[in-house]
């Protein structure tokens, strides 16, 4: 059971800035409904939009607050791709996981992010969302793997600008001489996720979704009609959709704890620093794109909207933090904009995401009428939306493209609790090391 007092938004910058400070209700009384969610981060909102856009009647459960989790504390960078490596080899997916598949999960790669771009438009969510993004290279080695993967955008016709920039060109993007170059992509951006998460949820209220926080769900019951109970009431549905991720095997144990050797839980952290002044944004940031580097444990970072760095990185696969978040993250913001040395930090947070061994998503179902989506590895703000989209299209009876990720092979991770997160740390250390020695 969860303390009262951690089911509220961490101490980040988004929890401080958000726009829509109503909370949601919660829920005190028995209903029915045909559709409960389980989990009120990004998949879940998504989801309920998408189902309360098709006339679904929908009730979606959240234990703590809407955007609680890394769906609402993220770097807040909207990077596309939905099961990215399965198009390395297209032949190969088409062959795995039918004619076809390949070339249907390169349009959803951009389909994802069209899906925020069109959904804040539709609904005027204000989330301070902006278009551009850097992919930047410390090594030969990344510039040559960003070039290739510029290669793979033009033969697949992505129809929005990209472009690489050379160490000199970047200059224009970046007030740091610590890259060898880059890559433009016009098409990916940035935003403030809880107000994209909450503002979301809004909408699936606005079309008759019923949305509730602050209620824990105990135990599900599957059968012909499934059973949701909180720690005060409970939901009956016809269909179930659980989008816990990370905190999934927390929620409901006996169902949802089927899971959870396929996905472990990883931390990241990120500080928020005063605001800057018009010319020091300008300075450090000239287009106000946002910017994440090619290693494992990358360095990811943007402006807010108030010209506030926000700078994360230390990836942590133990899920354990450093001993001072602030100073460890100060020091890496410095090795890129040492002209930031003079700057206060303001806010600094962290939360867990979840990683399965493959990196691709995890959709798909653990009884006939109970759905599944998590395992978004860290670049979920966009893909959440595609998995809303794919099951609430197969809970409406179209199940053509919901199987595609469904029939993907996911291997589950070795060992048992603890032991299974050290070997998870462990085997992530090497791709560390190999990313400072390469």
């Amino acid at each position: 059971m969860l303390d009262a007092n951690a089911r509220e938004h961490t101490n980040s910058y988004y929890a401080a800035s958000q726009r829509d400070k109503e909370p949601f209700a919660t829920l005190t009384d028995d209903m029915s409904a045909d559709v409960c969610i389980v989990g009120g981060g990004l998949s879940g909102v998504s989801t309920a939009v998408e189902l309360a856009e098709r006339g679904h009647d929908v009730v979606l459960l959240e234990a703590n607050r809407i955007g609680w989790g890394a769906s609402g504390r993220n770097g807040g960078q909207v990077i596309g791709g939905y099961g990215t490596r399965l198009t390395d080899n297209p032949e190969a997916t088409n062959k795995q996981l039918g004619t076809g598949s390949a070339e249907k999960l390169i349009d959803m790669a951009t389909e994802c992010v069209d899906i925020i771009r069109e959904r804040t438009e539709k609904y005027n969510i204000e989330c301070d969302l902006k278009w551009g993004f850097l992919n930047v290279a410390l090594k030969p080695r990344e510039m040559n793997d960003l070039e290739d993967w510029m290669e793979e955008l033009e033969a697949q016709g992505y129809p929005h600008e990209t472009k690489m920039v050379s160490k000199e060109e970047l200059r224009d993007y970046l007030g740091t001489d610590r890259y060898l170059g880059g890559q433009v992509d016009m098409g990916w951006g940035h935003c403030q996720v809880l107000d994209l998460a909450k503002g979301e949820a809004r909408a699936a209220e606005s079309l008759g979704a019923k949305i509730f926080e602050q209620s824990l769900v105990t135990e599900i019951e599957p059968g012909e009609e499934v059973v949701v109970k909180t720690d005060k009431a409970k939901v009956k549905a016809n269909t179930v959709v659980l989008c816990g991720n990370a905190y999934l095997a927390q929620m409901a144990p006996k169902v949802a704890g089927k899971l959870s050797k396929y996905v472990l839980p990883a931390t990241s952290y990120i500080i928020a620093t005063e605001p800057l002044s018009d010319n020091l944004a300008k300075d450090v940031m000239p287009r106000n794109y946002a910017v994440c580097d090619q290693r494992t444990a990358l360095d990811y970072y943007r402006l807010s909207a108030d010209n506030r760095m926000l700078f994360g990185g230390v990836s942590n696969y133990s899920a354990t933090a450093p001993l001072s978040i602030t100073r460890t993250l100060r020091s890496k913001m410095l090795k890129v904009f040492p002209q930031l040395k003079d700057v206060e930090i303001d806010h600094y947070w962290g939360g867990r995401m979840g990683i399965g061994i493959n990196r691709i998503p995890q959709l798909g179902q653990l009884h006939k009428n109970v759905y599944y989506a998590q395992a978004y590895g860290g670049h979920g703000v966009a893909p959440t939306h595609m998995s809303g989209r794919l099951i609430a299209e197969a809970i409406s009876g179209d199940h053509s493209r919901f199987d595609i990720m469904a029939s993907v092979t996911h291997m589950p991770f070795p060992g048992f609790g603890i032991l299974r997160q050290s070997m998870f740390a462990a085997g992530m250390s090497f791709y560390k090391l190999k990313d400072a020695l390469a």
